[in-house]
């Protein structure tokens, strides 16, 4: 028999008539004389029904839950239709059915409403992914894909695949590597990013570059990361920020009408110093209502020794008002500080307003209170939680309080970060880029290079939603000269740079156009869009947080054999 639909497709428009379905039996329902299942399958589920004059009625009592089956009967109207169902309104009367195949009794079955442990679903993916909540996800992940395809198609880009077998260049993680049996004692690596290939391509002239990339980070793992991603990889020639954010806009606009968003561009803006200074994070939330104020000078002369003496060697005073002083206990507080100091830091101290009476949990004088009653008009039930130090480390501290504590809105809050540092320092001094080597520095910051360039500001760009980074860019570097500058920042001396980068300096100077680019996560883009709280609900075959495929048992060991033949040695 061959499919006349897919179940989730039967409607009004087939009643009286013959079809054949097939799929999964999700429920099966035995009231004697009757016999109903409910039949699965990618689209949806419809309900068949067996007569007691249907001439195979014995075969149909032995159906189960998952058997595979295929059934031949005609269209009618329901008579208990079933809102909650596409096709509830409709039900097959069977002629025909032929089991195609059994299924064992199984740890966990796809019509089941209980919750059930992350672990098991996973060893047992392939159930798992028979689930309605995974199986759309997976289906929007394939709409969004294939409206970014078209979208930038439709804008006269290129869809180019760059190597996966590739240099190993660390860019800030880990590189998997992969022996070569044919160079034995020499490596590939998987590529962490096409960042090298891609601006090749621009060289190349390929002006207008698009790959859904698969991209590998050797790297601890959390709920929104995992070691083989998909990124929407984007480079743009003769291109400056404007060309790259306003493509952007267009793109999330068009893919997230697949969900029936209408999202509003342009989006905000916040230069990475004013997301610090408001939020504490350059990935900030704007759901959150909460902002984080500054109290420096106002506790500048304070009386408590340990502020001034916090202040007067660079630190900083920043607080977050909350609107329920009443729901800080002593034992949330007492939470907050050891939450705090597993943070490095070393606690909150408070400000509250209850029954018209200002308290701190500091011995602050009276003139004190009055200038932060002042300052701030705190009202009733309102309490300020405030934390003192240098504001690089005290700043996730704060994003911490406002997140875990802040009131979060509904929809969906766009913003862009610009005018990030070029370079940062790392713990022992050294001065690193602060996304990649090849990110230009803003021309007019090019004079302060050398002599301050830790005050060097550079074009890069990150797209931050609902305080998930989920895309991040910038123009880069055209100009060998400069390039050679910024490697000498970073300590790259030239044999290091010849061993790592000598094939992309080459093309460096071969004529190289100005250009500039953005990746996007596209596994975090599709949680967020879903709302799920983890990218692995929206991948078909995740990792867990430590890196395994618990189904198919991954990684796993070789034979001895295999690691000869590669000249590879294990050590105990």
């Amino acid at each position: 028999m061959k499919r006349t639909d897919y179940c989730g497709n039967i409607s009004e428009k087939y009643i009286g008539k013959d079809v054949v379905v097939q799929g999964w039996v999700h429920k099966s329902r035995d009231i004697g004389n009757l016999i109903f299942l409910d039949l699965r399958d990618r689209e949806g589920i419809v309900q068949i029904v067996f007569e007691n004059d249907f001439k195979d009625f014995e075969l149909a009592k032995k159906i189960r839950t998952e058997f595979v089956i295929e059934v031949k009967g005609k269209v009618r109207e329901r008579e208990n239709k079933n809102p909650e169902l596409k096709t509830g309104n409709v039900e097959i009367v069977a002629k025909e059915v032929k089991i195609l195949n059994t299924a064992e009794e199984l740890p966990f079955f796809p019509s089941e409403k209980k919750e059930i442990s992350e672990e098991v679903r996973l060893r047992y993916r392939y159930i798992d992914l028979r689930r309605d909540k995974i199986k759309n996800n997976i289906a929007l992940r394939h709409k969004a894909v294939l409206n970014i395809r078209n979208f930038l198609n439709d804008n006269g880009f290129y869809e180019i695949e760059t190597p996966v077998l590739i240099k190993s260049t660390p860019e800030g993680a880990r590189d998997f590597l992969v022996p070569s049996r044919l160079h034995p004692g020499s490596f590939y690596a998987l590529p962490q990013s096409p960042q090298i290939y891609k601006q090749i391509l621009m060289i190349s002239g390929f002006d207008r570059y698009f790959q859904i990339a698969r991209c590998f980070r050797d790297e601890d793992l959390r709920a929104d990361r995992q070691p083989e991603f998909s990124q929407i990889d984007i480079e743009i020639s003769f291109a400056d920020e404007e060309d790259v954010i306003g493509l952007s806009e267009k793109m999330l606009k068009s893919v997230f009408k697949e969900i029936g968003e209408e999202i509003e561009i342009p989006f905000k803006r916040l230069s990475y110093d004013e997301a610090i200074s408001k939020y504490a994070s350059d990935k900030p939330d704007l759901r959150i209502k909460e902002i984080v104020e500054d109290f420096t000078e106002l506790f500048s002369n304070s009386s408590m020794n340990f502020l001034r003496d916090i202040i007067s060697t660079g630190g900083v005073v920043k607080g977050i008002k909350f609107d329920n002083a009443k729901g800080f206990s002593r034992k949330v507080i007492d939470n907050i500080n050891e939450q705090m100091r597993k943070m490095g830091g070393k606690g909150v101290f408070w400000v509250r307003k209850l029954e018209g009476n200002l308290k701190a949990s500091l011995k602050f004088h009276e003139d004190e209170l009055s200038l932060f009653e002042k300052k701030t008009k705190i009202e009733e039930n309102q309490i300020y939680l405030l934390i003192a130090g240098k504001l690089k480390d005290i700043a996730p501290q704060l994003d911490y309080l406002r997140r875990k504590y802040g009131t979060v809105g509904e929809g969906f809050e766009f913003v862009w970060i610009t005018d990030f540092p070029l370079f940062e320092e790392d713990d022992e001094g050294n001065i690193t880029s602060s996304h990649h080597p090849f990110t230009s520095p803003k021309e007019e910051d090019l004079d302060i290079l050398e002599k301050e360039p830790l005050k060097v500001k550079s074009r890069a760009y990150d797209i931050v939603l609902n305080g998930y980074e989920i895309g991040g860019g910038s123009i880069r570097i055209h100009d060998f000269n400069l390039q050679q500058r910024i490697f000498k920042l970073l300590g790259i001396g030239e044999d290091e740079i010849e061993k790592k980068f000598g094939f992309f300096i080459k093309a460096l100077k071969s004529g190289t156009p100005p250009h500039g680019g953005i990746a996007f996560g596209l596994d975090r883009l599709i949680m967020l869009m879903t709302g799920e709280n983890s990218i692995r609900e929206v991948i078909p075959f995740p990792k867990t947080t430590s890196g395994m495929d618990l189904m198919s048992e991954t990684p796993s060991p070789v034979s001895k054999e295999q690691l000869d033949e590669l000249k590879i040695k294990v050590l105990e």
